[in-house]
């Protein structure tokens, strides 16, 4: 039997209107400390986006998506936050917010593989 690792994700959502507290799911973040795991899988539907704000800076957003990716892999492009240990990171990503990229609770799971468990956490919240 292989052995389970403990692993924490949250849901990345886009609200285009903090006020009106409605969001789309647009991708997941997932750490697992015990693979040194820390990804990210994101899409940005324009067209489900624009039926909840018709005015959304989608360059902008993907922009601020594209840090979480760099943030994830500790590039050079993701700044001070980058260079943070893997755990400070998830932490920072996931942190409360109140922008228009925000992120849900973090949820615990067990998972054999890490980006296995990623991808169907993503295909079940987002797509």
């Amino acid at each position: 039997m292989q052995e389970k690792h403990l692993f924490e994700y949250a849901v990345i959502r886009v609200v285009p209107r903090v006020e009106r507290e409605e969001f789309l799911n647009v991708g997941v973040i997932l750490y697992c400390s015990s693979q040194r795991f820390l990804q990210t899988l994101f899409q940005l539907d324009n067209r489900r986006l624009s039926a909840l704000s018709g005015d959304t800076d989608t360059e902008e957003l993907e922009k601020r998506l594209n840090a979480f990716k760099l943030i994830c892999i500790g590039s050079e492009e993701g700044g001070t936050i980058g260079k943070l240990p893997i755990a400070s990171r998830f932490r920072w990503l996931t942190a409360a917010r109140s922008t228009i990229v925000q992120t849900s609770p973090v949820h615990p799971g067990m998972c054999i593989n890490a980006g296995e468990t990623l991808a169907r956490l993503y295909a079940q919240l987002v797509q």
